[in-house]
């Protein structure tokens, strides 16, 4: 993986592609120093550290994007009605929800590649905020209301995550 610094902007290269994030914060510089990145504060109070913690995190997820990625995978979870789930363009839309006749629909963020197969639904991508949105927004699609969840479980559900390769 390789990184590059310009001004606030940090773009990280690797066998999976590209990924670039700003950072910007008044306190907290981000500079390179002999091949590694480095998080620098003027006053290290609370905030600042948990600032700098937080950016740590960022350029870790950002690194195992382009090198291996991230891959959530759902179940489509049914009872009586069996749910069809297709993927169009950034749309994936999913048909006979508990019966009903029009379809629901969930966006599919950034660039993230989504397979529906069977009753399992994989997403997989480098950004890991895009992959996790697009997880949150097909759950929240398939949310039953006026219905009582602990009899009427259906839906689309994370099972697992962790890294593409």
């Amino acid at each position: 993986v390789t990184f590059s610094i310009n001004k606030n902007d940090v773009k990280l290269s690797g066998p999976r592609g590209d990924l670039t994030r700003n950072f910007k914060h008044s306190m907290i510089s981000i500079s390179e120093n002999n091949g590694e990145v480095k998080l620098t504060g003027k006053k290290l109070r609370r905030k600042e550290k948990a600032m700098i913690g937080t950016w740590r995190a960022h350029l870790k997820n950002m690194a195992q994007g382009v090198s291996s990625g991230f891959l959530y995978e759902m179940k489509i979870v049914f009872a009586h009605f069996p749910m069809k789930v297709s993927v169009k363009g950034n749309v994936v839309t999913i048909s006979n929800f508990l019966g009903e006749k029009t379809p629901r629909n969930a966006n599919i963020c950034g660039d993230v590649k989504v397979i529906a197969k069977g009753d399992k639904v994989t997403i997989e991508g480098n950004h890991i905020e895009d992959v996790g949105q697009t997880a949150a927004n097909l759950e929240k699609a398939t949310v039953v209301k006026g219905r009582d969840i602990r009899v009427f479980q259906d839906g689309i559900y994370v099972i697992s995550k962790g890294a593409a390769q």
